[in-house]
């Protein structure tokens, strides 16, 4: 994508490792709360982000504007651009409720959140993730942490369907190092890490990657330190009208990733169902009502 197509958002993130330590303080603070932290005064937004005048200044420059002023004439673009896209105009999701209700606010943030997470994705990324889930050569690694490990079980529960070389770790036990014994070159690793950033998981990734193991992970769009071992990273944006983050977009990516590996390995896939359906019928877990 050229510079002139990237929104101020898309340039924080592609410069996010560059930055200083006050600088990468000031860009959460922007990201955190993007596009509204800066329509308002510079000083506003310097004490909001709790860094220098001159550090918005800088952090500006960096991201190849003259100043300031150029730096919100940008930003109300970008507004303005929204505003025309069907996607972006603000609809009542439920017909029932005002504009302002909960159900609509949380439908419009996590929409907003899709749009702005699949406009980050690189698509050739995405495909070569799933080729590396879809190689039945090499063991297949599922890490999740505190609030993340139910994305983990979710991913790890249709890759037990449709592959075998399968293990789910949960870096929140303290019996993962457990795990890492039988880790071969070339293995790969799935990892849920979205803030709060867990040490466990970022000393499993180390780990992991000093093995020879390549990584695939899951992220926020403030990025977790393992992005700097990982082979893909996929960013999402996750904030929510919510004391929560929401986890709306990653499920998106993850059951978009079951959908693409199953169909890449859908002969052999095709024969476990039917296996594991047979099961169940002899189980009869599921009722049948024929």
């Amino acid at each position: 994508m050229s510079e002139a197509n990237l929104t101020i958002s898309d340039r924080i993130q592609n410069q996010l490792d560059d930055l200083t330590r006050a600088e990468r303080q000031l860009a959460h603070s922007i990201l955190e709360n993007y596009p509204a932290s800066g329509l308002g005064p510079l000083s506003a937004l310097a004490k909001d982000a709790k860094v220098s005048v001159p550090t918005v200044a800088r952090m500006v420059q960096k991201l190849g504007f003259d100043g300031y002023p150029e730096f919100q004439t940008e930003l109300r673009e970008e507004l303005k651009a929204k505003a025309k896209g069907p996607i972006a105009k603000h609809e009542t999701w439920a017909g029932g409720a005002p504009s302002e209700h909960i159900l609509n606010r949380f439908t419009d943030a996590v929409i907003e959140n899709i749009r702005h997470t699949l406009g980050q994705i690189e698509p050739k990324d995405f495909d070569a993730a799933c080729s590396m889930c879809a190689d039945k050569k090499h063991h297949l690694y599922i890490v999740g942490g505190r609030v993340t490990h139910t994305l983990a079980e979710y991913f790890f529960m249709h890759m037990q369907v449709i592959r075998p070389k399968l293990t789910h770790i949960q870096s929140t036990s303290n019996t993962w190092p457990h795990y890492l014994l039988d880790v071969k070159e070339g293995d790969v690793f799935v990892i849920f890490d979205m803030r709060r950033y867990e040490n466990n998981t970022l000393k499993l990734a180390e780990m992991a990657y000093a093995k020879g193991a390549k990584l695939i992970l899951f992220t926020d769009q403030w990025r977790s330190p393992i992005h700097q071992l990982a082979d893909i990273s996929m960013s999402n944006r996750i904030v929510a009208p919510s004391a929560w983050d929401s986890a709306a977009t990653p499920l998106l990516l993850v059951e978009t990733l079951i959908s693409a590996v199953q169909n890449l390995t859908w002969g052999d896939t095709k024969d476990r169902i039917e296996e594991l359906e047979a099961m169940f019928d002899q189980t009869k877990l599921f009722r049948k009502f024929t």
